[in-house]
């Protein structure tokens, strides 16, 4: 099967400005990698040796998680099968834990990236499909109530 290709910048894309600002992006580090460095404060909830997860401070719905791998990679197909299957064994115990916590009738799933050059998984405790098509863009969510559900989280067995 051959895919369409993906249109490219005028000439060989050097100068165009996507292209120096993505070269800029992953020369950096991300702010996934300064969370899991402690370098930026974040509410989280699991962690392992390969990823760690923690609440989205503009969530689209109470206890919108991000599961990330700690090794920096953009682009999910990027990673290893290996990889894949761990990162998504370890979304699926998250997920279990936030059923129990957030009210909920599934937890859905979606591998966006594009704000953030850093490979993650979004969790999404929803009652209906239309919340996850909401046109609100989200509001930040104040501090201590992030505080308080990622309690609430980490007290309850990740199985």
């Amino acid at each position: 099967m051959s895919l369409p290709a993906s249109p490219s910048p005028p000439g060989n894309g050097a100068n165009h400005p996507s292209t120096n600002n993505l070269k800029i992006l992953l020369t950096m580090s991300t702010l996934f990698s300064k969370i899991i460095q402690r370098q930026l404060p974040a509410h989280i909830i699991a962690e392992d040796t390969q990823h760690i997860a923690f609440l989205d401070i503009y969530p689209k719905v109470t206890g919108h998680t991000l599961i990330v791998p700690k090794k920096e990679i953009d682009y999910l197909f990027d990673l290893s099968d290996e990889e894949i299957a761990t990162l998504f064994q370890f979304a699926k115990k998250v997920g279990k834990t936030l059923e129990k916590v957030v009210p909920c009738q599934r937890i859905a799933l979606s591998v966006v990236g594009l704000e953030v050059p850093h490979l993650h998984i979004h969790l999404l405790p929803i009652h209906e499909e239309a919340e996850l098509y909401a046109k609100d863009s989200p509001k930040k969510a104040p501090d201590e109530v992030l505080a308080k559900l990622a309690s609430s989280i980490t007290n309850t067995s990740i199985r």
